[in-house]
């Protein structure tokens, strides 16, 4: 493999890169560099996540920069303002000796007018996000009259969350004539169709096996009870005292709930969504860049561009319903030739959701058993008695020691060793006295998959084709009525062709039939915070168990509001509904599903970051 020297970049940019610490080109770089430098064209780069994209866009684009041409020259799409922010930096970093060129960050939740004062000051290169784009373009602030170089950075994250009309609006303000690469780390079938819209014979650049997860990830899975996931998300950290984890949570409802737990039984987490302030994500993401934070309890969206390589797991509290996410969000450990664990928390009726993900990335899963409190113990005490041992020894401890010896001289050496390992130790012992066995029990037989990976106990039938049955967070005390939530799901989804049956409305939720084909995209729509900014929750009827009250109300259905539109597809004239002039709200349930933690608190409590 060459190295940076033999890549051709300008030596400016090599000086650059060796500044920042880097000896050999990543293979991606190693691949795209030189192609996009002796014959610039349209590319494709396939890479996993953490294998250095970045840079192999970013440094070509700088080597053909025009540091004299105050005009923008460059334009990077991304998805999100982390990746945004992250981009823009290691931009920055890479032409810090190249006078005069300007890299400007136009994302949204900043001070658009500060935004506005770096566009005029004309930067070579914006990083932006879509919808903050088009809003400068609507304001007539950027000019792409002379842009030679357009990247579109997680496309498929890009256009699958349905950025899709706004990456249009802006092609169509850039010139014909440009270079257009595409790096992603995934790329499903239906965003390879896509490709032909805007890019021109483009040269492919695959760096491993596409659409797999990375070699350096072993994949487990826990089966437990639904009602006892959080207790195994607890005694997973705890059996692992060096845990420095993402854990993934499909909205940001359960996103928030799960670390407020967390932090209320003394572990060190915090979350990260949609619904936090730039200032408190920039707040967290640098507490948890600096492994201040042990644990960050994110949604898939909030954590892209988030750039940390030294994760040692990531946990998905609940499995993605598309194997590709599931891959992106492994590939988040286990960089930098490191090792790293995926491990997915799991549910019986879930366990076919493991056979689809191994026959995606072509690995096999590894079944694990959640760990008994004697174990949690003992790895706990092992961890404990490592600290002591490799503790390094400050030299002003020496004039202290007489006191100490005095203090401690009526006691020998087990009594010394028993009162230090228990000071430390005790808050294990006592919650985990008589912890019960969280595993569940399967008859290991392979389990058959469900038609198009459907639960078939939500779907029924009607004389228009098969529907499904699914749950929406959003009920009576919302004050929607059907025509509200079929405007609904028309506005999130996008479409106004999904067929819909049966709408069942309760107190603080109601139940959908849809047509079981649109089900998938449904569902996907709904757990996008940009599609769904208030959050309300889709899932699966089937998935949820009514409470006693709600099994009394639904025995009575003259006090239900029922609908039944027989499958027919509906139209809304409008984008979204309103009831007597409110938008909807997204209030919690009165039988939450969030059930609490084994005992109050846990063995965390209290846990400081050593």
């Amino acid at each position: 493999m060459p190295n940076f020297q033999e890549l051709g970049l300008n030596p400016r940019l090599i000086e650059a890169v060796e500044a920042l610490g880097f000896k050999d080109p990543m293979p991606v770089q190693a691949e795209v560099i030189p192609s996009l430098i002796e014959q610039p064209s349209d590319l494709v780069g396939l890479a996993q996540t953490g294998t250095g994209k970045t840079a192999a866009f970013g440094l070509p684009v700088l080597h053909h920069i025009n540091p004299e041409l105050q005009k923008t020259q460059a334009l990077v799409l991304c998805p999100t303002r982390e990746l945004c922010l992250q981009i823009s930096k290691d931009l920055r970093s890479y032409a810090r000796f190249i006078p005069g060129v300007k890299v400007s960050a136009v994302y949204g939740g900043a001070s658009i007018e500060l935004q506005i004062k770096q566009l005029n000051e004309g930067p070579q290169i914006i990083v932006a996000t879509p919808g903050r784009l088009n809003d400068m373009i609507r304001r007539k602030k950027v000019d792409f009259s002379r842009v030679q170089w357009l990247v579109l950075d997680e496309a498929d994250e890009m256009l699958d969350m349905g950025f899709q009309e706004e990456v249009d609006t802006i092609l169509e303000h850039t010139p014909e004539e440009k270079h257009t690469l595409l790096f992603s780390a995934t790329m499903p079938e239906e965003v390879e169709r896509i490709l032909a819209k805007y890019m021109t014979n483009p040269v492919v650049k695959t760096v491993g096996k596409r659409n797999t997860g990375t070699a350096n990830v072993k994949h487990i899975y826990y089966l437990v009870q639904a009602k006892d996931r959080y207790a195994a998300l607890k005694r997973i950290a705890d059996f692992n005292p060096r845990i420095y984890a993402i854990i993934f949570c499909r909205t940001r409802i359960e996103t928030q709930e799960i670390a407020d737990s967390l932090i209320r039984d003394g572990y060190n987490a915090d979350s990260l969504h949609g619904d936090l302030s730039q200032a408190a994500r920039d707040n967290v993401m640098n507490r948890f860049r600096n492994q201040t934070l042990q644990m960050l309890v994110a949604t898939d969206v909030a954590a892209r561009g988030l750039d940390v390589n030294d994760l040692t797991h990531v946990i998905n509290y609940n499995l993605p319903d598309d194997s590709e996410v599931y891959i992106h969000r492994s590939g988040r450990t286990g960089r930098a030739d490191k090792t790293g664990t995926c491990i997915s928390i799991i549910n019986l009726k879930e366990k076919f959701k493991i056979r689809q993900i191994e026959k995606k990335i072509n690995r096999e899963f590894g079944k694990a058993k959640i760990p008994t409190g004697v174990q949690v113990c003992e790895k706990q005490l092992f961890h404990h008695i490592d600290r002591m041992e490799n503790v390094a020894i400050d030299v002003e401890i020496e004039s202290f020691l007489p006191v100490i010896y005095r203090k401690l001289e009526w006691m020998d050496r087990e009594e010394i060793i028993k009162r230090f390992v228990s000071l430390e130790f005790n808050r294990f012992l006592e919650y985990y006295r008589d912890a019960r066995d969280l595993n569940v029990e399967d008859d290991n037989k392979p389990l058959r998959e469900p038609r198009e990976g459907r639960d078939r106990k939500s779907e029924r039938r009607s004389d228009d084709g098969q529907f499904t049955r699914l749950f929406v967070s959003i009920g009576r005390k919302d004050k929607v009525l059907p025509p509200q939530i079929i405007g609904l799901i028309n506005e999130v989804t996008r479409s106004r062709e999904i067929k819909i049956g049966r709408i069942d409305i309760m107190d603080n939720y109601s139940f959908v039939d849809v047509d079981s084909k649109s089900v998938g995209r449904i569902m996907k729509a709904f757990e996008n915070e940009t599609s769904n900014p208030r959050g309300i929750r889709v899932e699966r009827a089937s998935e949820r168990e009514f409470a006693p009250a709600d099994r009394k109300r639904r025995s009575n259905p003259g006090k239900e509001k029922s609908f039944r539109p027989e499958g027919k597809s509906f139209r809304s004239e409008n984008k979204s509904f309103r009831s007597e002039g409110k938008p909807f709200r997204n209030k919690p349930e009165q039988d939450s599903p969030w059930k609490k933690p084994e005992r109050k608190g846990g063995p965390g409590k209290n846990k400081k970051n050593k």
